[in-house]
């Protein structure tokens, strides 16, 4: 398999854990913050702009970068459900 470092929906179905790191534009937010949007990022990581995936012993682990332009394109999202 070539390059982990997008989005791809065959190796979701093989993620076993989520890792969020933080871009330091968003590093000022709360821990509450920080809590909910890895929730919803880890949710939908097709919305991640800095996604990528290693391998694990029994699947893939999914490393997202949480960046100001996800918390937008989230925060669109969830306005666009409503």
């Amino acid at each position: 398999m070539a390059g982990y470092n997008k989005y791809d929906l065959r190796l979701e179905s093989l993620v076993i854990e989520g890792v969020t790191h933080w871009d330091a534009g968003v590093a000022d937010l709360t821990d509450d913050e920080k809590k909910i949007v890895a929730q919803e990022i880890h949710r939908h990581p097709e919305l991640a702009s800095k996604i990528s995936y290693e391998r694990a012993h029994t699947g893939f682990a999914r490393i997202v970068t949480v960046t100001e332009e996800d918390i937008a394109r989230l925060y669109e999202q969830n306005i666009a459900v409503e």
